[in-house]
């Protein structure tokens, strides 16, 4: 039984010296029938382990309510690593940040009013017993002291850059044990955040992407014996909309992955394969202005986001070889892809028209957040009455965080969180207007104080200085696939084109499946689903310009596309391609 020791001179399985060598794949990032083809890469590489995180917030949509299935099947993921021959560490969290939205902590939280995430709180701690209570039994068969892979479980994550209480960990600590958790437990944290981050009786493993040798010293100065291990060592970085795509050179990032394990240390690359923010997972961050991430999570990792080997697979080979077994043979070829060509868009129905088909409305006083709805995902559509004719201005105190303004229907405008922008002016052009306000939810923020991020319009929303008397609140989550199936599709009038957001829908032949990117040049921000698969969103300022497609979406024979664009679209058609455009990189 694999059995992993924390000894004064490194760690030791099964009573022998033993360096974890892993890569992370997070299991939620990749279609479930593609984790065995990620898995086995990674044991050609050379690694003996992987490393996933565990988003609550899929797992938990609504409190008491625990998924394990489909691509949740966080036990037969772990089998399947197990069969591979890979051990595993496990980062339930609760919190992970890992760019993924709210980082991993489920919204229904935030409907608590006041309530202090990551805290010893006692509403957030029955919330974490409650989670911990679902997820672990089925796991604890997997666990390395009972014959399984999961070799260690990671405390919390980078908390040292959060807060300062060692008694909220120990509490995490005591959950994790007391619900079943018998293997070590690790924190990990950047070399600054090590004192703040750590808790006695814990390992404590250190985060970095470049200069090894300080931040293993800095590791080494607080923890004066034991293992040396990098948890997340940072070889690419992620996107956000409106910047370049970030890459990292495979000579640099290897002779990095060289100096640690020279060092005697072992290592957790971060990311082995980052895979795919799909639907609207992807996470933001705020560190004074407001910035969401792309659908891709590529990372520049070893894996690309098709699951093909870049050139940091072949340098860090190498340098694997070095140090213990490489399974012989060539690094494995990409994968086949799809030239599918132009597809067409031949039907259309208008959001704002089929809104009542796709969520039923809340009547207020005043506008409700996502959380007060209920809601994870997706839009609010709010709308109310406008009582007099001539020159408006909407104020609003909070736009969490793009607002599509219409009145009658008509697009008057757009309020972006992330630039600051809380007023629009506009015309009424008769008493009793409808005013109706999209609100996307462009991403929860996954890093700092602001995890407290609630969706919506939020605080005072005035009308010329005044308060609407009444509003309704439209919960638009579009998560399901049956929301699409109640949409009203109709022919495509190009002499009546739809005004404002609408969905366009196409249909294709594919003789047989392979992965592909789908572009959407002329296209300017959106979603795409394909056979009620969510690929996630698209907007026109880049960096990235294509949506991943993994095989296993498609099917041989008709294949059905649907896009909500929310804004008008210079083409009616999309393009499924054999390669990936990611954008731009910085000079």
């Amino acid at each position: 039984m694999p059995r992993l020791e924390i000894a004064a001179d490194g760690f030791r399985l099964d009573d022998r010296p033993f360096r974890i060598v892993s890569g992370a794949l997070h299991y939620f990032r990749v279609h479930p029938e593609q984790w065995a083809d990620r898995l086995h890469k990674a044991r050609l590489l050379g690694l003996n382990t992987v490393e996933t995180y565990v988003p609550w917030n899929l797992h938990a949509p609504r409190r008491r309510e625990f998924r394990l299935d489909g691509g949740l099947d966080l036990p037969r993921f772990l089998d399947l690593a197990a069969a591979e021959g890979l051990y595993v560490l496990l980062r339930p969290g609760p919190y992970i940040c890992a760019e993924w939205e709210g980082g991993g902590l489920p919204p229904w939280l935030l409907a608590e009013e006041g309530i202090a995430l990551r805290s010893r709180d006692p509403r957030f701690l029955r919330a974490v017993d409650e989670y911990l209570g679902a997820l672990l039994p089925p796991l604890l068969s997997r666990l390395g002291s009972r014959g399984g892979p999961v070799l260690a479980v990671q405390l919390e994550n980078e908390y040292g850059a959060y807060g300062q209480d060692p008694g909220y960990l120990a509490e995490l600590a005591g959950l994790l044990r007391r619900h079943g958790v018998d293997v070590p437990l690790f924190t990990c944290d950047q070399p600054a955040d090590l004192a703040r981050g750590s808790l006695e009786g814990v390992l404590s493993t250190v985060n970095l992407g470049s200069k090894v040798e300080a931040g293993l010293t800095e590791l080494r100065a607080h923890l004066p014996e034991g293992p040396l291990m990098c948890s997340e060592f940072w070889i690419g970085w992620f996107d956000r909309w409106g910047g370049p795509h970030t890459v990292r050179g495979a000579e640099d990032a290897a002779a990095d992955l060289d100096r640690l394990l020279a060092a005697g240390a072992s290592v957790n690359i971060y990311m082995f394969h980052g895979g795919t923010n799909f639907g609207f997972t992807n996470g933001a961050n705020d560190k004074g202005t407001y910035r969401p991430t792309v659908t891709s999570y590529d990372y520049d990792a070893l894996l690309d986001e098709a699951g093909d080997p870049t050139a940091k697979y072949t340098a860090f080979r190498e340098v694997l070889a070095k140090y213990g077994p490489v399974p012989e043979g060539p690094v494995p070829a990409p994968g086949a892809k799809l030239d599918h060509g132009t597809i067409e868009l031949t039907h259309s129905a208008p959001l704002l028209e089929c809104a009542d088909l796709l969520g039923g409305p809340v009547e207020g006083d005043r506008p409700l957040t996502m959380e007060q709805l209920g809601q994870d995902f997706g839009f609010v559509l709010y709308e109310t009455r406008l009582a007099a004719h001539g020159p408006a201005v909407l104020s609003v105190q909070d736009v969490r965080d793009r607002a599509q303004v219409f009145v009658d229907g008509q697009p008057v405008g757009v309020l972006e969180r992330e630039n600051h922008e809380h007023a629009l002016a506009f015309t009424v052009p008769r008493p009793g207007a409808r005013l109706s306000v999209l609100v996307e939810n462009q991403g929860r923020v996954n890093y700092g104080p602001g995890i407290h991020d609630r969706k919506g319009l939020l605080g005072r929303v005035l009308v010329n200085g005044r308060a609407p008397e009444r509003w309704t609140s439209r919960a638009l989550p579009l998560d399901d696939p049956a929301d699409l199936a109640a949409v009203p599709f109709g022919a495509f009038d190009p002499m009546a084109p739809p005004v404002g957001p609408a969905f366009h829908r196409g249909y294709t032949d594919i003789e047989e499946p392979a992965d592909g990117f789908l572009a959407l040049p002329g296209w300017t921000k959106g979603s795409v689903w394909i056979n009620g698969f969510a690929l996630g969103r698209y907007w026109s300022r880049g960096a990235q310009a294509t949506l991943y497609v993994p095989a296993p979406v498609l099917r041989a024979g008709r294949n059905e596309i649907t896009v909500l664009e929310l804004h008008a679209s210079a083409t009616r058609t999309v393009e499924l391609r054999d390669r990936p455009d990611l954008g731009r990189t910085e000079d």
